[in-house]
This record gives C-alpha cells, sequence and structure tokens, in this order.
C-alpha cells in the first residue's frame, strides 16, 4: 500500500490538476490557473497549496521510500487501525471522485484561482446544487483520507492547514462572485450552504 499512496497522490495532482488545465487551454485558448504571483492574499493563498500538496508528497515519499525516518514525523500510533485506514482510502477515492465530478460539471467556468476580469458561468447544477465549493470539500476529504491512513503529526497538520486556506480562499471568492454575478450569486448563498 505505501507505493499505491504515493501513486495514488500523483495520479490525483494529473487528473485534478494538469490535465484539466491541458484540457482547458486547448478548448478555450486561456490559462485557467489565475493565481497570481505576488504577494496578495491569492498569491500567499497558492503558495500555500503547493506546500501542503509538497507536505503531502514528503510524507508519502518518506512512508514509501524510508520507513525509519516516520518516527520523526511523530506517528500517532494510538489511531492507527486497519478500519481507519481503510475508511481513510475509501475517502481519499471518494475524495477524487468528487473532484473530478465537480470540475466536470463546472466545464469551461472551473479555474485555479480568480481573474477579476474574466466573466464565467454562475454554475449551481449537479453537486454544486448541495455545496457552493464541491472542489474544495473533496480537497478537504483528501486531507482527513490521508491522515486517517497515516495519522502523524504532518498530516494532521496538512488537514488542519488545508481548513485554514479553504476558509480564506472561499471568502475571497465569495466577494468575487458577488461582484461578478450580483443577486444571481446572492441568492444561491440563501439556497445552497457554503460547505455541505
Amino acid at each position: 500500500m505505501k507505493y499505491y499512496l504515493l501513486l495514488f497522490f500523483f495520479a490525483y495532482v494529473v487528473l485534478t490538476m494538469l490535465l484539466p488545465r491541458w484540457r482547458m487551454k486547448r478548448a478555450t485558448g486561456q490559462e485557467v490557473f489565475v493565481v497570481p504571483r505576488d504577494d496578495s492574499a491569492q498569491g500567499f493563498i497558492g503558495r500555500m497549496f503547493k506546500l501542503l500538496f509538497g507536505l503531502a508528497f514528503v510524507v508519502l515519499a518518506i512512508h514509501a521510500f524510508a520507513p525509519q525516518w516516520e518516527p520523526y514525523l511523530l506517528p500517532a500510533e494510538y489511531l492507527v487501525r486497519p478500519s481507519a485506514q481503510w475508511a481513510g482510502l475509501a475517502l481519499l477515492h471518494f475524495s477524487l471522485i468528487m473532484v473530478l465530478v465537480a470540475q466536470a460539471q463546472m466545464a469551461r467556468s472551473w479555474r485555479v484561482g480568480f481573474d477579476e476580469n474574466a466573466k464565467t458561468e454562475l454554475v449551481q447544477g449537479g453537486l454544486f446544487r448541495y455545496s457552493r465549493n464541491p472542489v474544495f470539500v473533496g480537497m478537504l476529504l483528501t486531507m482527513l483520507g490521508l491522515f486517517l491512513v497515516l495519522p502523524n503529526a504532518l498530516t494532521l497538520l496538512a488537514a488542519a492547514l488545508t481548513w485554514m486556506v479553504l476558509e480564506i480562499q472561499v471568502r475571497m471568492e465569495e466577494a468575487y462572485l458577488l461582484k461578478a454575478h450580483g443577486e444571481a450569486y446572492s441568492a444561491y448563498m440563501k439556497q445552497v450552504r457554503r460547505w455541505f
């Protein structure tokens, strides 16, 4: 399973980030990674996401190739249970499917970050009938699943920081969407919860 987890996370990044980016660029000619590389709040959030996924890869690489270093990750041995690990694996796979379905439902409105000058369609169907942010819910479930499979200080930190970063990102996107879609988004906010 140790190699499988590393391959799973690699496939996760390819399927949820790189492949959709390539597909959208090919279909629209537009760049969908619109996170600035500056010291703005959005730029900071972008760097935090890279750090969190990098942290996950470090933990998985240690688990796969250097298990003698795992004690330095401060494992929570009392949480290591087959039932928790199976639940974590199920959550990892469920979250991947959730992110992929939500991205497909967003179609050409999918972006990483937001461009104040771009106008995209407001998606309210599919998973977006139950959550205003199903992609982010999926990402959070991914980190929670990783913690259940490999309970240690770094996976707990990654899950907690993911939650905090997503809370900030969602509020920034809500302000942008209110400005971009006005009353339509305001009504949507009243009908559908932020998370689930």
